[in-house]
């Protein structure tokens, strides 16, 4: 009997591979790499060099507090359409997302808090 339904891997690199190619698009700049990770009504993800030429640029010219203000408004501005990518990537309707950045690092993550558990299989170890 073979199962539709996805593994948990699988919908994890999904997903990972959505929110790059979502950041490439409205963003111009695609992250290094994008980890996603599901945990029962909670996705982790965490993504590297995410922080776009004029963020950096900005920081790296004495700009650090205006740098924070633009990865900001970027962030509210990509948020809903991340909410939108999770709920129809799994299927699960997203209650809240967290999320923070830090310009020194280049990475940024997110907690995205779903309502229910995404139908999903458990990778095989």
């Amino acid at each position: 009997m073979t199962s539709t339904t996805p593994t948990r891997g699988q919908v994890e690199r999904t997903l990972g591979q959505k929110i790059q190619a979502l950041y490439r698009e409205q963003l111009g700049h695609q992250p290094s790499k994008v980890t996603c990770q599901i945990s029962d009504k909670n996705v982790v993800v965490v993504m590297e060099n995410s922080i776009t030429p004029p963020e950096k640029l900005l920081a790296e010219n004495g700009s650090p507090e205006l740098a924070e203000q633009v990865r900001s408004d970027l962030y509210e501005a990509i948020q809903p359409h991340i909410k939108t990518l999770i709920e129809e990537t799994l299927k699960v309707s997203v209650a809240e997302i967290l999320s923070d950045a830090t310009l020194e690092t280049g990475r940024s993550g997110l907690i995205a808090i779903l309502n229910d558990c995404p139908d999903v299989l458990q990778s095989k170890k």
